[in-house]
């Protein structure tokens, strides 16, 4: 008699169009393979019967992420299937949604895999949450990004927030290490 152990589902954060599409601002820092990454790790978490779930962010009116703007919906790149559920929310932490909580739950879980956008804000807000919900978390360093700020490249943003992750208590894992599974 075999026992399956149910795998931590693979959680992406806001990849919404605004952040690809150029309209209302410039792509975020390397954009296209970001996609590509993430399509890998989609296409292991499928494989491997892990489940999916998107977050898209529901910006104020007038906002580039405000439901029903054009940059609001999950990027389509990424092939989102039509049974993969997604969760909106207005606040950094994803896990500001009990849904989200409550979809995590019921899977028997009590790990997720994170990657998505923006690193400083949402993805940094939804990796405490998660910490502070109970979850061990994973993130996938290489698949998390943002823009330019405050005098810090995006890649620099990016390496200090994955330093902070792993000194939270995330595990980091590259899309590769994933996808060769």
């Amino acid at each position: 008699m075999s026992t399956h152990t149910p795998a931590a589902p693979v959680i992406v954060i806001d990849l919404q169009t605004g952040m690809f599409d150029g309209v209302m601002e410039p792509p975020i820092h390397d954009a296209d393979a970001l996609v590509e990454r993430a399509r890998a790790v989609l296409a292991w978490a499928r494989r491997s019967g892990r489940n999916v779930a998107f977050v898209r962010h529901d910006g104020p009116a007038g906002d580039s992420l405000a439901p029903g703007a054009p940059g609001w919906p999950v990027w389509p790149a990424l092939g989102q299937a039509d049974d993969e559920p997604t969760f909106a929310k207005n606040v950094g932490n994803a896990f500001g949604n009990p849904a989200l909580i409550a979809w995590v739950a019921d899977q028997g879980v009590q790990e997720v895999i994170l990657l998505g956008a923006q690193t400083e804000h949402c993805v940094a807000a939804t990796v405490q949450g998660a910490i502070d919900a109970g979850f061990k978390v994973t993130v996938v360093s290489d698949t998390h990004g943002t823009w330019d700020s405050s005098g810090e490249t995006a890649s620099e943003i990016i390496a200090r927030h994955n330093t902070a992750f792993a000194t939270a208590g995330a595990r980091l894992v590259t899309a590769q290490s994933l996808a060769n599974i």
